[in-house]
C-alpha cells in the first residue's frame, strides 16, 4: 500500500509541471534527476524500501507503492498527472502492468522504458505514447560517436533523420558555407556554427569554417555518416 497522506498527495499534484516517475532504477532516477535540475517536479514510485529512502530527500515526493496495483495507484492520485515516466527495467510483467494501469487512469502522456523490440510492441499497444529503447539507443550513439568526427548525435523517431555536432572535415575548412556547398555536395545541412571563445549562432551562407569550430548539422544518418567521415 501507498505511504502518503491525502494532505500531501495534494501538495504533489498541484502544479501542472509535476511528472510522475514509476522505478527508480538507474534510468528512472536519472530521469526523476534531471527532470528536478529542469525546474520540474516529481513523484516518484517505487517498491523498494531502500531505493524510496535513498531517494526521499532529492526528489518533490516519494512514495512507497506497487504501481502494478492500480488501487495504490489511485490513493496517491497517479490518474491526476499528465504525464507519467516508467523506469522499470527489470521486469517486463511489471512494467506492463504499470504502464496499463496509468493508462486506465487516464494519463495523456505515458513514456516507457522497453527492454526489446517485443517488449515496446506490448507497451505501444497498450496503450503508451512514447517507447524509449535506453541501451539501445545508447549504443547506436557512441558507434557513430566512435567512428567519425561527431561529437553528439540525436536520432530521431524514423531512424533516418538526424542532428549531430561535429568538427568540420577538411575540404570544408577555410570556406564560407556558401563557397563549401555542403548542402549541394553532402546533401546536409549545417544550422549552427560555434567558433573558440564565441556562443553558437545560426549558421549563415556567409559563415566561415574553421578548423576548430564546431558545426550543428542535420540530415539523413546515412549522409551524415559520409560528411563526418573517420576522426
Amino acid at each position: 500500500m501507498a505511504r502518503k497522506s491525502r494532505a500531501d498527495r495534494a501538495s504533489a499534484i498541484e502544479s501542472s509541471a509535476s511528472i510522475l516517475v514509476i522505478g527508480l532504477g538507474r534510468f528512472g532516477g536519472a530521469t526523476a534527476e534531471n527532470l528536478m535540475k529542469l525546474g520540474r517536479e516529481v513523484m516518484a514510485i517505487e517498491k523498494n524500501p531502500e531505493a524510496v529512502q535513498e531517494w526521499s530527500g532529492k526528489l518533490t515526493h516519494v512514495v512507497e507503492a506497487d504501481a502494478t496495483n492500480i488501487e495504490a495507484l489511485r490513493q496517491i492520485g497517479a490518474g491526476e498527472f499528465s504525464t507519467a515516466v516508467v523506469g522499470i527495467g527489470t521486469s517486463i510483467e511489471a512494467s506492463v502492468l504499470s504502464t496499463a494501469n496509468l493508462v486506465d487512469l487516464g494519463i495523456d502522456q505515458v513514456w516507457a522504458k522497453a527492454m526489446s523490440n517485443p517488449h515496446g510492441k506490448i507497451l505501444r499497444r497498450i496503450g503508451a505514447e512514447h517507447v524509449l529503447y535506453p541501451e539501445s539507443e545508447a549504443g547506436s550513439r557512441v558507434a557513430h560517436l566512435v567512428s567519425s568526427r561527431m561529437l553528439d548525435f540525436i536520432e530521431f523517431d524514423d531512424g533516418h533523420f538526424a542532428v549531430v555536432k561535429m568538427r568540420p572535415p577538411k575540404e570544408v575548412q577555410g570556406f564560407t558555407l556558401a563557397e563549401a556547398g555542403i548542402r549541394d555536395t553532402y546533401g546536409v545541412t549545417v544550422v549552427g556554427i560555434k567558433s573558440p571563445g564565441r556562443d553558437f549562432t545560426y549558421a549563415e551562407p556567409a559563415s566561415r569554417v574553421g578548423s576548430q569550430d564546431v558545426l550543428i548539422v542535420a540530415g539523413h544518418v546515412e549522409l551524415l555518416g559520409r560528411f563526418a567521415g573517420r576522426p
